[in-house]
């Protein structure tokens, strides 16, 4: 059975990342999320497993110094991080976990897991940014100018990427994506190499 695929996507807000992600999983097979894990309480209309996995600061800690997650970071005086458990199991079953991280995340992931397949979603333009953002109708201007400064610096990282695709048009966008995790399945791997010994001791 061959390993599954870890896609890391990542993009700045407003990009549309979350909403691909969620369309991925509605229309790909043996793909699953990863749920992070976090100290903060929940918020009206979160459920356990589905948003996040809700723990106290004291277990979050323990995984943390047993070397259980993926990458971990500290925001607005809690903890989140990416248990590396569930991901590894289900990789090693065969299946494909996608995540939605922001650049931080996805760095400190490609120095212990350089296996996976990065992919960094850009908005059609800065206009079209702003204006996504701005039709939230939750943030306040200093918040958008601060978002939009912060859009900059987080697209200064897309040539640590494998990937890149523009979310003009979100059906195209969903598209391209799947086309992409269907690619890396016929990419050579250690598995393909497998195959041909197998193929060998056939002969």
């Amino acid at each position: 059975m061959s390993r599954g695929r870890l896609f890391i996507i990542s993009g700045p807000s407003g990009a549309g990342k979350g909403t691909i992600c969620t369309r991925l999983l509605e229309e790909t097979e043996k793909l699953f999320f990863s749920v992070s894990m976090t100290t903060r309480k929940p918020r009206e209309g979160e459920i356990e497993g589905r948003d996040y996995y809700f723990v106290s600061e004291k277990k979050f800690l323990e995984m943390k110094a047993g070397d259980g997650f993926l990458e971990s970071a500290y925001v607005y005086q809690d903890y989140y991080g990416t248990p590396k458990q569930m991901v590894m199991e289900k990789l090693d079953s065969g299946n494909d976990v996608v995540l939605d991280i922001d650049i931080q995340g996805a760095m400190s992931i490609k120095k212990v897991y350089p296996y996976g397949v990065f992919i960094f979603i850009l908005p059609p333009s800065m206009a079209e940014l702003r204006e996504r953002i701005t039709g939230r109708g939750t943030e306040k201007n200093e918040s958008i100018e601060v978002r939009m400064a912060g859009a900059m610096k987080e697209i200064a990282y897309i040539d640590k990427y494998d990937y890149c695709v523009v979310n003009g048009e979100l059906e195209e966008a969903v598209c391209r994506v799947k086309a992409i995790i269907k690619a890396e399945h016929s990419r050579v791997s250690e598995d393909i190499y497998e195959l041909i010994e197998k193929y060998k001791e056939e002969i």
